[in-house]
């Protein structure tokens, strides 16, 4: 007897010592919707990165299955879907959910804001990652910054552009802030998916469009529908690309794990733009050399009202609600402090470099 006894406490014993590590082994299956078409250049190949990097920190423990738009939602369905629990992880970009909040625009791209390197700094070290999550916060999301793609440029057009009078009646496909700038110069935005962008230009549904700059443009084979390629891309300057996690997914995992996910984030944050830098020069040259495409800058008159109407765009935003302008005050602050840095320093080098 005593032995027996002796088995069956050693055995309980061993369960109990057991226990953390079968705990520990749990595998999590999320799902990611992105708003992108799958894995395409980029922005696809990013949210697949993403999937990956999360399931190789964690050793397997997490494993995510990325759905490309329209695969499991609608592209613009994303933010919903994940809100919901459909999915557990989104990818896409702030500025399509201004319809759930026009602060939400912010973290995406501002006309003639932040770069990627100062919305990084905004983000990370300005106060700006916090109120992110506020403003997704009664949506039940966490938001996290997962890639940028640096200046893009300013668009496909089926014409030149001249001057102002130019804009007037433009259709063009643009979301976010610089949407609404167009709109105040006289044209009007349209909201697509990426999916979407080549049929309606080349149909004529619309008469411009944005994406993002030539290594996708190029994928997308914009060329074929537009001849002028227009620069510098004032509205979308250092674009932020974002995971959003629904909060009651990402608090059952164990701290470890909620690390993981989120730093997975700022590798795909980082790694996203070293890409876009070092891709894009080669696309333009076969978009300019190869397809013959007419590549123009914007008259300066152009960019000047741009920037004006920017202005007034960005600081409306303000008087939407008290959120709204809690962030654009931040992002003002932060705006004007980085700008008299950059003026010495970033901006005093590449003139000197020539």
């Amino acid at each position: 007897m005593k032995r027996r006894e002796f088995i069956t406490g050693t055995a309980a014993a061993g369960a109990l010592a057991g226990a953390p590590a079968v705990i520990a082994r749990r595998t999590w299956r999320w799902k990611m919707v992105t708003t992108w078409p799958k894995n395409f250049p980029g922005l696809g190949t990013g949210a697949e990165f993403l999937a990956r990097l999360i399931g190789e920190m964690s050793d397997g423990r997490i494993r995510v299955r990325v759905y490309g738009a329209k695969e499991l939602v609608p592209a613009f369905e994303a933010f919903d879907a994940v809100a919901r629990g459909t999915a557990e992880m989104g990818h896409g970009a702030s500025y399509y959910w201004k319809g759930k909040s026009e602060a939400a625009q912010f973290f995406a791209a501002v006309p003639f804001g932040f770069t990627a390197q100062e919305m990084n700094a905004w983000l990370y070290h300005g106060g700006g990652l916090e109120l992110w999550r506020e403003v997704y916060a009664p949506f039940g999301l966490i938001p996290a910054a997962a890639g940028n793609t640096g200046v893009q440029m300013g668009g496909w057009f089926n014409k030149e552009i001249r001057s102002l009078a130019d804009l007037k009646g433009l259709k063009m496909r643009i979301p976010g802030l610089g949407g609404e700038v167009l709109r105040r110069a006289g044209g009007t935005p349209v909201n697509l998916p990426g999916g979407e962008i080549f049929t309606a230009l080349q149909s004529g549904a619309i008469d411009a469009t944005e994406w993002v700059g030539p290594y996708n443009d190029l994928a997308f084979g914009l060329y074929k529908a537009a001849k002028y390629y227009y620069y510098p891309g004032w509205h979308e300057p250092g674009t932020t690309l974002e995971c959003f996690i629904n909060r009651k997914a990402f608090e059952a995992l164990p701290k470890d794990l909620r690390a993981i996910v989120l730093n997975a984030c700022r590798v795909a944050n980082q790694d996203m733009l070293a890409e876009y830098t070092a891709r894009n020069n080669d696309a333009l040259r076969v978009l300019v050399e190869k397809h013959k495409v007419a590549l123009r800058r914007f008259p300066e008159p152009v960019l000047e009202r741009l920037r004006e109407l920017s202005e007034q765009v960005v600081a409306e935003i303000a008087d939407k609600d008290p959120l709204s302008r809690k962030v654009y005050e931040s992002y003002r602050r932060f705006r004007d402090k980085v700008r008299a840095w950059h003026a010495i320093s970033e901006r005093a080098y590449l003139e000197a470099r020539g």
